[in-house]
């Protein structure tokens, strides 16, 4: 593999069904015991030790996570960090649980890691594992570091005990792949990934899943007529910026896309001519989360080997300043014609994924769906926790925020449409870029983008407020989230968003 990428192995899981003995818990270094509030008498009871660790619970609030840290005596002394939770919990509720209990168990060398998910009924037990199991996935990735002394892995094995029967976990470990690569190429400094290094990383991996790769230059982009990436792309110092499309095709290679997935991967954003202050800059790096999230997302999709064709478009470039940056009131045309107005250089996402979207739309896929950490008016209007969710099917709201609620990486749909082009009306253009005006502007982003969505092509946009999140979000550890993999699979195999189309 590349030498930019994490080649940890993948952590060991097993699972151990049937009762929980004395024996099943020997090996164990830590012990995450998740049982139901309220815990019965006779739930404590079926454990090895339950009286006594019933006992260490009464020391600690039901409701604190953990609610219970103790030892067994055993040979190994294993910690037990115990919590209850309502079976009713939602699946936010249990990721959550599962992140906060995992931290607690890696507060210090984890080693091999038992997860009890004990006194529920089959389907609440299956579910719990599942949200915890992801938890620790999550937890036990390292990121990249760049120290003399590197931390070792912290987890060594994960092992699901006393489950009533083996759990098909294949779901659960390939989104918890496409989630962890998307959150290691998101932290990776500017200096080492690069737009160059990033297509390699891309093709290196292409490589790996048997996917079709093809980078699409300047000089392709140009013959293309995609005026709007190349504004964003021509304050760059090299030819490094480029259009990239995946191809997925288990089946025919020459099949129509049932889903392409399209990313805003700008590598390092300094807002341009319009130059962003300190603070607004210090973490532009992280402006190509849109497209990990779909690298990631096709990796799943690869992992779970899905008979679906799919496509995956990345739009990376930087955008810098210098005497050749793209500047206001410049007027370029995007590859379907559309004439554009530029307001503000730091709106370039939009820009980068216009010419973007239309070139995916033109291979008529069953559905897009395209991610940008595009617009900071989400976050004031949703926060770090959810995402915004944009479409042309607005009869799809209250399924794309079902399925946000049923998966854990929660959404809210915003309107869109031709009311809102009001407040990009151009004198001397189509339309402007932005409004200067600044209200809104997630929305106005989203009925930008919608215009160059070709062939009435069903479309989801999804602005990653919460990309980022102090503190972690869900299941996962880290300020970023890579969050948008779990969410669309889930719109893939749970909803089957592909083959609804129109």
């Amino acid at each position: 593999m590349h030498a930019l990428l994490n080649n940890d192995r993948d952590i060991r899981i097993n699972q151990s069904t049937g009762r929980i003995t004395s024996k099943t818990l020997e090996p164990i270094d830590q012990l995450l015991l998740i049982l139901p509030k309220p815990a019965k008498p006779g739930v404590w009871r079926a454990l090895p030790q339950g009286t006594r660790l019933r006992e260490a619970a009464k020391k600690r609030p039901a409701d604190a996570v953990p609610a219970l840290s103790t030892r067994l005596h055993n040979k190994r002394q294993t910690r037990v960090l115990g919590g209850q939770i309502s079976p009713s919990a939602t699946a936010f509720e249990q990721l959550e649980f599962g992140r906060k209990l995992v931290a607690a168990a890696t507060d210090e060398k984890a080693g091999r890691v038992g997860i009890c998910v004990h006194g529920f009924a089959a389907s609440d037990q299956e579910a719990i594992c599942k949200n915890v199991l992801a938890a620790a996935l999550a937890a036990g990735y390292r990121m990249p570091q760049y120290k003399d002394q590197q931390s070792p892995a912290n987890i060594k094995s994960i092992g699901l005990l006393g489950v009533d029967q083996k759990l098909d976990l294949s779901r659960v470990v390939a989104e918890a792949h496409g989630n962890n690569l998307a959150r290691w190429l998101t932290t990776m400094p500017p200096n080492k990934l690069d737009a160059t290094s990033y297509a390699d990383i891309i093709k290196t991996v292409a490589k790996k899943y048997g996917w079709q790769f093809k980078r699409f230059a300047t000089r392709e982009l140009e013959k293309l007529n995609a005026g709007a990436f190349l504004a964003v792309a021509q304050g760059n110092e090299n030819d490094s910026a480029g259009i990239i499309r995946l191809r997925y095709r288990p089946a025919q290679k020459s099949a129509s896309a049932n889903l392409s997935l399209v990313g805003k991967g700008i590598i390092f954003d300094t807002g341009g001519t319009n130059l962003k202050p300190f603070q607004s800059m210090l973490d532009m790096h992280g402006d190509m989360q849109g497209s990990a999230v779909a690298l990631g997302t096709l990796v799943t999709i690869s992992e779970l080997k899905l008979p679906i064709a799919v496509d995956c478009w990345l739009a990376i470039t930087e955008n810098r300043t210098g005497p050749d940056a793209y500047k206001s009131q410049d007027v370029v045309t995007a590859a379907n014609g559309t004439t554009i107005q530029t307001i503000h250089t730091d709106a370039e996402g939009r820009m980068a994924l216009a010419d973007t979207l239309v070139l995916a739309s033109r291979d008529t896929p069953g559905v897009i769906i395209d991610y940008a950490t595009l617009t900071g008016s989400c976050v004031n209007a949703i926060t770090n926790r959810y995402s915004g969710v944009f479409t042309n099917r607005a009869e799809w709201h209250p399924r794309l925020k079902r399925t946000g609620q049923l998966c854990g990486e929660r959404v809210w749909p915003f309107p869109i449409g031709d009311e809102f082009l009001d407040s990009l009306k151009s004198d001397v253009a189509d339309l402007k870029q932005c409004s200067a005006k600044n209200e809104g502007d997630h929305i106005l982003a989203g009925s930008f983008l919608e215009k160059f969505v070709e062939n009435d092509t069903p479309w989801i946009h999804v602005d990653l407020s919460a990309s980022d999140n102090d503190g972690g979000l869900g299941h996962i550890p880290t300020k970023v989230t890579g969050f948008g993999v779990r969410y669309t699979m889930s719109l893939v195999l749970d909803e089957k968003i592909h083959e609804t189309g129109n």
